[in-house]
């Protein structure tokens, strides 16, 4: 007759252990990891010279010739009671962060999906939640430096600082979100990475159009119509420090978000790891 002992105390606490591991994830491990895409994300952009130069040096070019165009104008009516330049260094730096958070990250994603990039991504251990958020990490980086060059050579050309930073700060980092998600959203429904280009710039090319990057838009209707689109608000909320208004822009910010959760949704229910079958 063969007797059941009960488990040891050493036993049952490696179980008991062994089971809590199980339930909650080492956070110092997630950490570890997070910082470790954001690192790659970042090598793997500064070691691309031509992308690179493109999201930086384009903004520095535009807003140096905007300024040599503009450069001692006074305030007018048609810039909403701003200096020609004073109208252009935000939104020429909105339009910077919408194109490395909504333009590049849609097209990067989609040029990984065709090449088995992310695939293979997939198959190891990382978590889903490491990989975005690192991707996210890096755009909000990303952005951060092309608006200090955009304000700073705003600067040299007369423009003053904004009148409240930490506003500019909430609002830059929203909106980097917000097109993040936005342009995972669109990555998802892109079929192959050819398409993306054409399909990124059909959607941002109409709504910086309608939205005043460009110009000024005294149309009502249409400011109404693009104010519940995501490029309008943003511009206005980043417009708002150097109106010297101040304060948070808390309308704007909630179109916003709004529409970042609305990219959330999309990349969640449709986002694939795999290409497409053609």
């Amino acid at each position: 007759m063969t007797s059941t002992l009960p488990p040891t105390t050493t036993e049952t606490t490696r179980r008991r252990t062994d089971r809590a591991g199980r339930e909650r994830p080492d956070e110092r491990g997630s950490l570890a990891l997070l910082a470790h895409q954001i690192r790659y994300e970042q090598l793997s952009f500064w070691r691309n010279p031509q992308s690179m130069v493109f999201t930086f040096v384009l903004p520095i070019v535009i807003i140096s010739v905007f300024g040599a165009v503009f450069s001692g104008s006074e305030s007018e009516d048609f810039f909403f009671g701003l200096s020609g330049l004073q109208y252009y260094t935000p939104t020429i730096a909105a339009v910077s962060v919408l194109g490395a958070c909504y333009g590049q990250l849609a097209i990067v994603l989609a040029m990984r999906r065709q090449t088995g990039v992310l695939k293979r991504l997939h198959a190891t251990p990382l978590p889903a939640w490491v990989y975005f958020a690192g991707l996210l990490v890096h755009c909000v980086v990303v952005s951060v430096v092309d608006v200090a060059l955009v304000i700073g050579i705003g600067r040299l050309y007369g423009v003053p600082w904004p009148a409240d930073w930490p506003a500019l700060a909430l609002t830059l980092v929203l909106g980097a979100a917000s097109f993040c998600a936005l342009g995972v959203g669109v990555a998802s429904l892109i079929r192959n990475s050819e398409a993306a280009p054409a399909v990124v710039q059909f959607i941002q090319f109409p709504l910086v159009f309608i939205s005043g990057s460009y110009f000024p838009i005294h149309s009502d209707v249409m400011n109404t119509i693009a104010g519940v689109l995501p490029v309008k608000p943003f511009n206005d909320a980043m417009l708002a420090p150097f109106a010297h208004q101040g304060g948070f822009q808390w309308k704007e910010l909630a179109v916003l978000a709004a529409w970042g959760v609305v990219g959330a949704l999309i990349a969640v229910r449709s986002f694939r790891w795999d290409p497409r079958p053609e």
